[in-house]
């Protein structure tokens, strides 16, 4: 059943493919970066501009029916696609923590190891890439919100997609204000220098909005979708996303509220199998709450990069976002030496089965190690190809909602619930081992001492989570304690832990103040 859903979802995510391209008076850009709107500009892109924008799409020829409002909200879910080498928040979810390092060849992407180091200036290009390539994203959304509801069509589509813009937006200002914290907000297309050249707004203002986009969306996207749109922003996934935004300032009550509404919806449940979540047969499974969709063998292309960056350099991979050993010491092991069944499905390790039906060899990274989620079997995706992969990127899971939920509910003083929520995660884990597990591997957590069930949350989130970027986000909102703590002498908890504005961003920006 899980891989008739697959084929089925092909059909929206061959939808993005159906786009037209429009190019700026200032550059070239890549094909399908436009996608038939207004003219869309980075921000880094203005400082000579001193007119109003004009491209070769403008609302006289564009968003005239339903079908061109389609194309433009398919386009926003392109520009948050792996698809894109710029879309590295791999780098500050997981290099930037202390999960990975940056692997590879010691030459290559030196830029990453500033990242990781905690030295990066305004000018790595890392930062700027990522920068650019999320603000696309914003201003393919602000495009959609803005011009969709002039279109003639019907109403409950045309809410549909402006509430996914909305989603989008809120997604994108999530990680920008978790990676800069002071960004600005731009909210409407990008046609005036008024509307180019936007001042910063303080973290709160910046969540304030994100609420404010999730909100809205939550109230109009539908819970689930036909077979042809499988794939798209859900009234779940809205839900989900407040609560994870709640949770990321500390407002615990609002953030159990939106979980609770989330698993109200009966639809969302764990993968028997652990690993299952990262193959291609499962895709867009029950315990998926917002995924990002590839294709591979498109043009322009729609698969995720993610394959070539993280592969082995045998099966034409980069081999970066190297797992560290401290990564794999956080997963349990039984007195008797049996491992948690996630380790394997999470990390390459020497001797142990890699994708390919062959033993993993500790040669193949500068840890010994390499991540084994978003990577697919060369009977899937050629070593020529590897750059083009077809597995999907899941954002948000189950069991990324259910140790949320625990943790808000230890917060709040609920032991009891937090353990509940804690010990379904782990039962599904220790489920998944292969055969009969040691009977102390994985075993229910029954302290209700609430410093003991916070660290014991934090970690578990650490090994189910591990590898999806996720890691980074988690250590900083815990704390100046925990992160200096896990990140080492380089990390400095007020001065290092958002990175630098891009320099391109100062420079044209007449709002932002050096």
């Amino acid at each position: 059943m899980k891989r008739i859903a697959i084929k089925i979802s092909n059909t929206f995510r061959n939808q993005m493919m159906n786009v037209n391209v429009a190019k700026t008076n200032r550059m070239k850009l890549q094909p399908a970066i436009l996608l038939g709107l207004t003219l869309i500009f980075f921000s880094a892109c203005t400082d000579f501009l001193t007119e109003n924008l004009k491209g070769s799409f403008s609302t006289d020829t564009f968003y005239k029916n339903d079908k061109q409002a389609i194309q433009a909200i398919n386009g926003v879910y392109h520009a948050i696609a792996f698809s894109n080498p710029d879309n590295v928040i791999w780098v500050f979810g997981d290099v930037a923590s202390d999960d990975a390092v940056k692997g590879g060849n010691p030459g290559d992407q030196t830029e990453i190891t500033y990242i990781d180091q905690f030295t990066a200036n305004s000018t790595n290009g890392m930062i700027s890439n990522y920068w650019r390539f999320t603000y696309e994203a914003i201003a393919r959304a602000n495009n959609v919100i803005a011009n969709v509801p002039a279109v003639p069509m019907e109403d409950a589509l045309k809410n549909r997609i402006i509430g996914e813009a909305k989603f989008i937006r809120a997604y994108s200002y999530f990680n920008l204000v978790n990676i800069f914290g002071k960004v600005p907000l731009k909210l409407f297309p990008q046609l005036t220098q008024e509307m180019i050249n936007v001042p910063l707004s303080d973290v709160p203002g910046v969540y304030l909005q994100i609420e404010k986009d999730l909100t809205e969306a939550a109230a109009v996207l539908p819970v689930s979708y036909s077979s042809t749109d499988i794939g798209r922003v859900t009234r779940g996934a809205a839900l989900a996303m407040l609560g994870k935004a709640s949770l990321f300032q500390q407002k615990w009550a609002a953030a159990i509220t939106y979980f609770k509404q989330v698993e109200d919806l009966g639809i969302y449940s764990l993968l028997p199998v652990y690993a299952n979540n990262f193959k291609l047969a499962y895709e867009n499974s029950s315990e998926s709450i917002f995924e990002i969709q590839h294709l591979s063998g498109q043009n322009p292309m729609t698969g995720s990069a993610l394959n070539q960056w993280f592969a082995p350099p045998a099966e034409g991979g980069y081999y970066f976002n190297a797992p560290t050993q401290s990564l794999v010491d956080a997963f349990e092991r039984s007195s008797t030496g049996e491992v948690d069944p996630r380790l394997d499905a999470s990390v390459g390790r020497d001797g142990q089965p890699w994708l390919n039906g062959d033993l993993f060899s500790a040669g193949w990274s500068p840890t010994g190690y390499l991540t084994k989620k978003h990577q697919q079997p060369l009977s899937e995706v050629s070593s020529s190809l590897k750059g083009d992969g077809d597995l999907n990127y899941i954002y948000l899971r189950y069991a990324d909602l259910l140790l949320m939920k625990a943790e808000a509910y230890n917060e709040t003083g609920s032991a009891d619930l937090a353990k509940a929520n804690l010990n379904k995660v782990r039962q599904r884990a220790r489920a998944s081992f292969k055969g009969t597990p040691p009977k102390d591997l994985l075993a229910d957590i029954t302290t209700s001492d609430q410093n003991l069930l916070r660290t014991t949350i934090q970690k578990e989130r650490r090994v189910e989570l591990a590898q999806e970027f996720h890691r980074y986000f988690d250590l900083t909102r815990w704390g100046k304690t925990i992160a200096e703590a896990a990140l080492g002498t380089d990390f400095n908890y007020e001065t290092k832990r958002y990175f630098p504005l891009p320099q391109a961003e100062v420079d044209a920006n007449q709002t932002i103040k050096p």
